[in-house]
């Protein structure tokens, strides 16, 4: 593994400008409800020690468990991001979870079974992460795992057994956080 310079960036990588590729932002999807502390904690204190970004739609659930995990690690030098729904013109914004520090409002008010939709913050989610790992969730996380297929973003189930999750595509699975990394790592030397 590369190990990151005093700036945050990731020797070697450069892009065709011949600048410095930024920190890589790793999206976390999953349960708005539940959180699945089992996956989401040590997930989070990882991204958080890899010197990543993180990127939820920065709710409840698995979306506050990972953020609290990885802004919990005093040393990370990534920031915890989230992307919030919102429908601006009828007043209502979403309010973030305590643990995101760089909260992006949007005019994007759907989600869950209507996350495919071209109103929905489920795009920006998945374009905006470098590669996407999807926990355990409902509509809303499947239809990101979705995108990130019709996108062609990396995209892992890191989830409690060998099986997806029922409706989700074909994506890789990872039952364990070393094989979420080596994972992520695979992914990220495709990408960058």
């Amino acid at each position: 593994m590369k190990e990151q310079t005093p700036a945050g960036l990731w020797p070697g990588d450069v892009c065709a400008t011949h600048r410095s590729v930024p920190r890589p932002i790793i999206g976390v999807m999953g349960s708005g409800l539940e959180r699945h502390d089992a996956l989401a904690v040590p997930l989070g204190r990882w991204i958080a020690r890899q010197g990543f970004h993180l990127l939820t739609g920065g709710g409840g659930g698995v979306m506050a468990a990972v953020s609290q995990a990885f802004t919990g690690v005093a040393s990370r030098a990534g920031l915890s991001i989230g992307i919030l729904k919102g429908e601006p013109e009828a007043g209502r914004h979403a309010t973030p979870n305590p643990w995101v520090e760089l909260p992006i409002r949007t005019h994007l008010p759907l989600s869950g079974a209507e996350g495919t939709d071209t109103r929905s913050r489920n795009h920006i989610n998945v374009l905006t992460a470098d590669v996407v790992v999807a926990l355990p969730g409902g509509d809303g996380t499947r239809s990101e795992v979705l995108l990130a297929r019709r996108y062609g973003r990396p995209v892992i189930a890191f989830v409690d057994g060998p099986a997806l999750p029922s409706g989700w595509p074909d994506v890789p699975v990872a039952t364990t956080l070393d094989h979420v990394a080596t994972l992520v790592h695979e992914a990220l030397g495709r990408v960058r």
